[in-house]
């Protein structure tokens, strides 16, 4: 069989696809698999990198690449084989260094480190939030722990998480939102107190990076699905855009509709009824 018109579904992951288990429901598995073996396009774009991605959708067929880091790297989960990637340059790293130290700030800084995959951070300066964070991934290889500071941003950096309370992300969020070299966003941790500032290359948007794999899968159009003011981008690009019931008003108002909300396969029942294929 073959879908009627090619089209890409793209989803995010937490809070859209994922329950507050931090995991796909089994009928939501079932169904998304049944239908990618009938030939349907489906990936996701995530703010997780491939290595987190790869633990918590266990089970889902993922056979196109994907979107993590927040469009920073389209991936093949398969292999692991970069299709594209982003990074700061090292006047970009420079100020970003400069910056967070002037405002105390402590941060996760994604990078490269001779060749491998990193999460750097301080440990003496370990925040609640960050320990939060730590917790969920204490056989994550990527993980590279300084007692120092000393080399927290050795390496090719591409990403920093800083995570705190809403008056210390806040003032950060605002310069580097204004610097057009960067992307910033900041929301609220899913389920917990504590703020997430991300700074990312300036075109590290899950748009580009849905753009750039919609061209090279040859397909006309587009159908995300989301919860977060991070998804926002991706909707605007969208031929289609729908907001799970738990989303954040911001993107439930530009979406072409509501549905069920995470811990109920909205996203899955979705797909189940409107994906349609000729024989």
């Amino acid at each position: 069989m073959e879908e009627m018109e090619k089209t890409l579904y793209i989803t995010d992951l937490d809070g859209t696809l994922l329950n507050r288990r931090d995991r796909i429901n089994p009928e939501s598995i079932r169904i998304i698999n049944s239908l990618v073996g009938q030939g349907m396009m489906f990936t996701y774009a995530t703010a997780r990198s491939l290595v987190s991605a790869s633990v918590v959708t266990e089970g889902l067929t993922a056979d196109i690449p994907v979107i993590v880091y927040n469009g920073a790297f389209i991936i093949k989960p398969r292999t692991g084989e970069i299709l594209s990637s982003l990074s700061f340059s090292k006047e970009e790293g420079m100020f970003a260094r400069e910056t967070l130290a002037a405002h105390g700030i402590n941060p996760l800084v994604y990078a490269y480190v001779d060749g491998i995959e990193r999460v750097s951070w301080d440990t003496t300066r370990e925040n609640d939030g960050i320990k939060h964070y730590l917790s969920r991934r204490t056989v994550d290889p990527r993980l590279r722990p300084l007692d120092s500071g000393r080399g927290l941003y050795d390496g090719d950096a591409f990403y920093y998480t800083c995570i705190g309370e809403k008056e210390e992300m806040v003032p950060v969020y605002k310069i580097f939102s204004a610097d057009k070299r960067f992307r910033c966003t900041l929301q609220q941790e899913l389920y917990r107190t504590e703020y997430w500032c991300e700074i990312m290359p300036v075109k590290a948007t899950k748009a580009e990076a849905i753009r750039t794999l919609k061209k090279r899968l040859g397909c006309g159009r587009i159908v995300s699905f989301g919860d977060a003011v991070n998804d926002i981008p991706m909707f605007e690009i969208s031929d289609e855009c729908y907001a799970v019931e738990n989303a954040v008003p911001e993107l439930k108002r530009i979406a072409t509709g509501v549905i069920a909300d995470n811990e109920h396969d909205g996203v899955a029942r979705w797909l189940f009824e409107h994906v349609r294929f000729k024989r």
